[in-house]
């Protein structure tokens, strides 16, 4: 358990550094240095400054996969609640995990790409296969004329692109709790698809 703790408080603090730094900027020293260890010991827990980081980025990438399977759990293929609450659940599941830790979604959003070769290749495979699931929801709601004819590609893009902005601004001590930013982001994803007068 002692040993366990220590794990977390070096990725509490190497996650602090990643997201105040980046990856690049923090060195073994720095994070060694918050711990209040010498930089040696530090290897005593952690391989190496890219362990640090795969222990950040990989259990974020599950987390946001987990929120993901859970909305299709609910309703396989959109048969039950329609295309549009599909699409809003994924978004509000990922608001949830963003706000949920700030400091690690940021680092998964950012330093994934600072990642040796071969975990990097894994991360974006897995990033490819979670933005897939929005590209989906949104050609299943133009296939069924729920939404309006937009790029689904385009779309999922340009939603992930603002929530994952969400990691820039947003306090867990701020003006808007996570909930109320998880519906407004939600309304402002379904308006982005939602058919309109003088669509064709």
């Amino acid at each position: 358990m002692v040993e366990t703790s220590r794990r977390r408080e070096i990725e509490d603090a190497a996650c602090l550094l990643f997201h105040e730094r980046g990856y690049s900027g923090t060195s073994v020293r720095d994070i060694a240095r918050a711990v209040d260890m010498q930089a040696a010991s530090l290897y005593g827990h952690v391989a190496s400054k890219q362990d640090v980081l795969w222990s950040i980025v990989e259990p974020t990438a599950t987390r946001f996969e987990v929120a993901a399977n859970a909305v299709e759990a609910a309703d396989p293929g959109s048969l039950v609640f329609g295309p549009g609450v599909h699409l809003i659940s994924l978004v509000r599941g990922h608001v949830g995990i963003v706000t949920d830790d700030i400091g690690r979604a940021s680092v998964f959003v950012h330093e994934w790409r600072a990642l040796d070769l071969g975990r990097r290749d894994e991360i974006a495979a897995r990033r490819d296969a979670y933005e897939a699931r929005f590209r989906a929801a949104i050609a299943n709601g133009v296939e069924d004329g729920a939404f309006a004819p937009v790029d689904p590609r385009m779309t999922a893009a340009y939603i992930l692109t603002a929530l994952n902005g969400l990691v820039a601004w947003y306090r867990p001590d701020g003006e808007l709790s996570a909930r109320v930013i998880g519906d407004a982001y939600a309304d402002l994803s379904l308006r982005a698809v939602q058919a309109r007068d003088g669509w064709t």
